[in-house]
């Protein structure tokens, strides 16, 4: 296996030397099912000579079973590993190949083209220096030829390499290439791509991809493989750009020593320069660089570092040292490209984890610009993103995040979104610019804070927040509650759910959206009034964990008591005297709670009151107990 090298029998130390010290090439093919994606990386593998003899034999074998390309070798085979992709003849998800040539190593990932798997095409192209868009030059500029270089162009792919596929079919037609190119050209200028390189090739005869082919003398370019060994990788331009090392762990082996470890993101670091620590904006220099065990002078992008520096400056896990003339920016609120990748939609409000590089903060969506057509570009409104969803929204974070314009620097500009409950990725986000309001809003410090006006009330603030179906009993027991903290004087106030949307919440239905905005507006009410030192009751059925957990995290967590009044939809049913269930059965209520809508029960809530076991006026007793003890 592996590329012939003469080394390899006569020096083996210098042979892994060379492959050591060669560049890499990572690069995605994308394009229209049967493009010939699968066929091309099969080729290139075979060509690099990096097929085991035994997996040539095997996919000979099944070259002849598969019966796809007669007798003829089925290259495809090699990628499309799955069964049901082999049954198909399509690729479903990204598969990773390494190959080398005596000048670059490569890593390509074949990408599927199905428009349904598009998150999977964005997870293969966010670390790709380059695209390799194919068109069967049979069918010309198809949807998913410009749905895929939009992609493409999204995640900062900036060098495309247009393969104009199966010129076999079309007897090596100059004019047929010519044509393609045009039309493909005007595309790319609109969506400005600025390096587009084409080239006419047949995968499964090997024209143009490792060989110059006799077939097509009118083309005078770069084969595939020459073209792929010579193009400048992004390591080379990422060292020309201002220096980034997000740190990964600060190194504090013993008390002499204290070191801060990452890989450098961008820019080149010495002894003796002088960084700026974001977000906090200190300077200090450069004490010494250690690569391994090793001490350097320089340090160069891709390189995993740790740095000493000549002053103690507070510096943590996710931290930034910059260039200082260059920094980064820190901010709370920016615009930002989201591709949402589960099923479950998104809905602005919730609170997601949201890490870039090596920083992890809370963060919440908090509108959705539009939504992008990635087939006509086409800007759409939408209130919430479904599965591989393109969309322009606006997110804020709980503490400053520190980040380049994902233009200007993928590692620091690039982040995932994870569900807080299920820890899974649900979207990837491109960060474009930091809004006004997160550079120039910063919070006033008043002399009479939290617990002064606590204090002055004899009381420590609390949330009891009611959840429950509707007419479980929640406003009921609230205001039984109420009163007997009124009676022991303490300062009170019911945020109940009705009331709050007859007002305050009047322009908010009863969608998904709506409702997690609901909450989200009702907790933020509910922080004001705790800053302002009320024991302040909450009633809402607030149906969702995930919104409820989001309310909680606002509070300190003594602060914040879960109160789930535990009513079965039968038994609450029976105590509707609105008639709300009633109607919500004949179809004249959508989305109601317990009918049409689920609701989901607390898992650990603070107080759980079983109402078919204990009357209102006892409950209320058991939920002051709490508060009072």
């Amino acid at each position: 296996m592996a590329h012939v090298s003469d080394l390899i029998a006569s020096d083996i130390k210098a042979y892994l030397k060379s492959h050591e010290t060669k560049s890499l090439l990572r690069f995605i093919t994308c394009g229209s099912v049967d493009d010939g994606k699968s066929t091309l990386i099969g080729r290139l593998l075979y060509e690099s000579k990096m097929i085991f003899e035994d997996q040539l034999k095997t996919l000979e074998a099944d070259s002849k079973r598969m019966g796809t390309q007669g007798e003829k070798i089925d290259f495809a085979l090699l990628v499309d590993g799955l069964a049901a992709e082999r049954e198909q003849g399509i690729t479903i998800d990204v598969a990773y190949r390494f190959f080398s040539t005596d000048r670059r190593k490569f890593i390509v990932a074949d990408t599927p083209g199905h428009e349904q798997y598009t998150r999977n095409m964005i997870t293969g192209a966010s670390t790709a220096d380059l695209a390799v868009v194919l068109i069967d030059a049979r069918k010309g500029i198809l949807t998913q030829t410009r749905r895929h270089s939009n992609l493409v162009k999204l995640v900062g792919i900036d060098e495309v390499v247009l393969a104009i596929n199966k010129m076999d079919l079309v007897g090596y037609d100059r004019a047929v290439f010519d044509q393609i190119l045009k039309d493909y050209n005007a595309f790319a200028k609109q969506l400005g791509l600025r390096h587009v390189t084409a080239i006419p090739m047949s995968a499964l005869e090997g024209d143009n991809i490792t060989d110059r082919t006799a077939n097509m003398p009118w083309y005078t370019g770069p084969t595939l493989m020459e073209f792929l060994e010579t193009v400048p990788v992004d390591v080379d331009s990422a060292r020309q750009k201002p220096m980034r090392l997000p740190v990964q762990w600060v190194n504090r082996p013993n008390l002499d020593f204290r070191g801060f470890a990452g890989t450098l993101a961008s820019g080149t670091v010495k002894v003796g320069d002088t960084v700026r620590v974001m977000p906090s904006g200190k300077e200090s220099k450069v004490k010494s660089i250690i690569l391994h065990t090793q001490s350097l002078s320089q340090a160069i992008a891709s390189q995993a570092i740790t740095l000493t520096l000549e002053d103690e400056i507070d510096i943590s896990r996710g931290d930034i040292l910059c260039s200082p003339d260059a920094p980064a920016t820190a901010a709370d609120q920016f615009e930002t490209k989201l591709v949402w990748m589960i099923d479950e939609p998104m809905q602005p409000g919730r609170s997601y984890w949201l890490k870039c590089g090596t920083r992890t903060v809370n963060a919440t969506v908090t509108r959705i610009n539009h939504q992008l057509d990635v087939n006509s570009f086409e800007k759409l409104s939408a209130d919430k993103l479904t599965l591989n969803a393109v969309a322009s929204v606006v997110i804020s974070t709980d503490q400053p995040l520190v980040f380049d314009p994902y233009t200007e620097n993928k590692t620091t500009g690039g982040f995932i979104l994870i569900d807080r409950l299920t820890n899974n990725t649900v979207a990837a986000g491109m960060i474009d610019v930091a809004l006004r309001r997160a550079n120039t809003v910063t919070p006033h410090a008043f002399t009479l804070n939290k617990q002064t006006r606590a204090a002055a009330k004899g009381q420590t603030p609390k949330v009891l927040w009611f959840t429950g179906l509707p007419a479980s009993g929640k406003s009921t027991i609230a205001n039984l509650v109420e009163q007997k903290l009124h009676a022991a004087g303490k300062h009170t106030y019911i945020l109940d759910g009705d009331n709050l949307r007859q007002r305050f919440n009047q322009d908010l239905g009863f969608s998904e959206t709506d409702r997690v905005e609901n909450i989200r507006r009702i907790a933020e009410v509910a922080s004001l009034m705790i800053d302002a030192g009320l024991i302040v009751l909450v009633t809402s059925i607030s149906p969702y964990r995930a919104d409820r957990d989001m309310a909680r995290r606002l509070f300190s967590v003594d602060e914040f008591i879960e109160v789930f009044i535990d009513t079965p939809v039968a038994v609450a049913e029976q105590r509707d005297s609105k008639g709300l269930y009633q109607r919500a059965r004949a179809g004249e209520l959508k989305n109601f709670t317990g009918v049409d809508s689920p609701y989901e029960s607390p898992e650990q809530a603070e107080l759980r009151i079983d109402t078919t076991r204990v009357s209102a006026e006892d409950a209320a007793a058991v939920v002051v107990k709490q508060i009072l003890g």
